[in-house]
């Protein structure tokens, strides 16, 4: 069972790199080998997962490390104090930066609610754009589902995605998982309240197919090619920040946008 790079950790927090493929916890998935227990073995302490991944998304995965620091953080969640971006791959011309207002489910079965994504384009390589995408709401497979909604599909995604593009990059470029990846995570300490700007590289088996489409220049701007592979397990920063990046956390709304 390989150990998961260590982001940031202090007494109350831990966040990691989940690499694609792995579930979060068992609750998502039958199997025992999750990031909750891989996490739970490195550290012989008891772990909260405090937000989701999806199985084949990889980045910045945050745990708490007791009870009461995840209940906190779980309230800043749903009190909207939370910020993430994601990088994105997909197919189509996006536009410079756009805001996708659009309702969708919350779970599996349940009613839509309303739900908001802010984007923009990072660059092109053929028929396909880069993307920073910024969620305002927590809704489920909400940046898949919404970038689908305005016809930019992410490439690899099996659901909601064209099968023909997804073999067609893994043949060009070796990339043969979801091209979805998240980038930050910024939120306020459980324990003294002040701002934390967490932020995670990409695993090799996104960076470098996204490298060979040439938009090594874009990633490093965002300071999102400074690590190994996500299997390399590297000794945690210490409890005064996460990793330096020119723009952290990276922005995707739209000049002028109040949303």
């Amino acid at each position: 069972m390989s150990t998961l790079r260590i982001l940031y950790r202090d007494d109350a927090l831990c966040a990691v790199l989940k690499p694609s493929g792995l579930a979060v916890h068992r609750g998502w998935a039958r199997e025992r080998d999750t990031a909750a227990h891989r996490l739970g073995q490195q550290l012989g302490a008891q772990v909260f997962a405090v937000h989701r991944l999806d199985r084949g998304t990889s980045g910045v995965l945050l745990f708490a490390l007791n009870a009461d620091a995840a209940r906190i953080v779980q309230e800043s969640r749903d009190a909207g104090r939370t910020q993430r971006s994601y990088l994105a791959l997909v197919r189509g011309p996006a536009k410079a930066c756009d805001n996708i207002d659009h309702a969708i489910p919350r779970r599996a079965g349940g009613p839509r609610v309303p739900a908001q994504t802010d984007y923009r384009s990072l660059g092109n390589f053929e028929r396909y754009s880069l993307v920073l995408a910024q969620p305002h709401t927590g809704r489920l497979h909400q940046v898949r589902r919404h970038l689908k909604h305005v016809s930019l599909p992410i490439i690899g995604d099996t659901k909601y995605g064209k099968s023909e593009h997804n073999r067609l990059l893994s043949d060009r470029v070796g990339l043969s998982r979801l091209a979805l990846h998240a980038l930050s995570l910024a939120l306020p300490h459980p324990l003294t309240g002040n701002p934390l700007e967490l932020l995670s590289p990409l695993p090799n088996d996104l960076a470098q197919p996204l490298i060979a489409m040439g938009f090594g220049a874009q990633l490093a701007e965002l300071g999102a090619l400074d690590a190994p592979d996500a299997t390399g397990a590297l000794d945690a920063p210490d409890a005064t920040g996460a990793l330096d990046a020119p723009d952290r956390p990276p922005k995707a709304r739209c000049p002028g946008s109040t949303s």
